[in-house]
This record gives structure tokens, sequence and C-alpha cells, in this order.
């Protein structure tokens, strides 16, 4: 696949759909794209530990916590299990934590900002859905492809060839 470079998408592709801009790159690959998976939880990231702990195929985890900005749903375990699972990124509407360590991590992370604080552990939460946030709704399904110019939303995997 040729580089990630959403300018390119979008000018290629004017009907794809793109996120609002509030998102921070934290992760170790600063361009990723996959097939999207999605999680729906609130200051619990039992589901977000679930789904990185099973194989990702080259997928995008992307996790609808509520745009909380209270606590970290990702850190540096959770993500080098992504990595291991073979996950290509995750993008969190939520907070991280560990961003030096996300940093060296070969993943695409991208989230509203950074906290300290861990997440509860209650196991609520839902996956495979569609949610909804930063003006777009994603579903399953669909394919993300994220840079440092944004992040863009299609129904189909796209021809990158330049």
């Amino acid at each position: 696949m040729s580089a990630i470079i959403t300018p390119d998408i979008c000018d290629a592709y004017p009907d794809v759909e793109i996120l609002d801009p509030i998102f921070v790159n934290f992760g170790g690959l600063e361009a990723f794209c996959g097939p999207i998976r999605t999680v729906k939880c609130f200051e619990d990231n039992s589901l977000v530990k679930q789904a990185v702990n099973e194989p990702g195929e080259g997928a995008v985890l992307v996790v609808d916590a509520g745009g909380s900005q209270r606590c970290a749903m990702l850190g540096d375990m959770l993500a080098e299990m992504a990595l291991d699972n073979g996950w290509a990124g995750v993008v969190m509407y939520g907070c991280v934590r560990d961003v030096d360590v996300l940093a060296e991590t070969e993943l695409g992370i991208q989230a509203l900002g950074a906290h300290p604080r861990r997440s509860e552990k209650r196991g609520e939460g839902v996956r495979d859905i569609p949610v909804t946030f930063a003006g777009v709704t994603l579903r399953p399904g669909q394919w993300l492809y994220a840079d440092n110019n944004g992040i863009v939303i299609a129904n189909e995997r796209l021809s990158l060839e330049s």
C-alpha cells in the first residue's frame, strides 16, 4: 500500500467523511489505516482490553469513550497488547496515558489528550456497533485512514496508488 496522505485521499475521493480536527497523534506510527472495529464505553476500559487481546488482523480499534477527560482508556500495556495482536491502530475518543512509551510503540494511536489516571474496570460497554463522535458516525467494516493531517473514513478500502 502506498503512503497514507489524508489530503491526497480527500482530493481523490471527495465523498469521504472527515472527523473534526480534535485528535492528537500519540503512537509511534504517524500514519495508519485499516477496517474499523468499535468499542463504546465510558471511563471503563474493560472492553478495550478484551478487544486488543484478540487478533486485530490489521484493523483499527475505534473507541467511543464519551470524550471523557477524567481518565485514560489506553496505556502502554494495552498498546503493547494491540501491537502484539496485529492491530493497525487505535482511535480513542477519550484520553491515553504513558505517552512517552506510546510514542515508541509501533502502533497508530490518536486520542483527545493525555491523562495520568487509569479507568475503572467494571466490564461495562458494547462492542461492534456504530459510534458517533467528532461529527461522523463510524461503523464496523468501514475503513479509517489517519495521519498528522486528520482522520478520514471511507465505506470501503480505497486505492491509494499514485
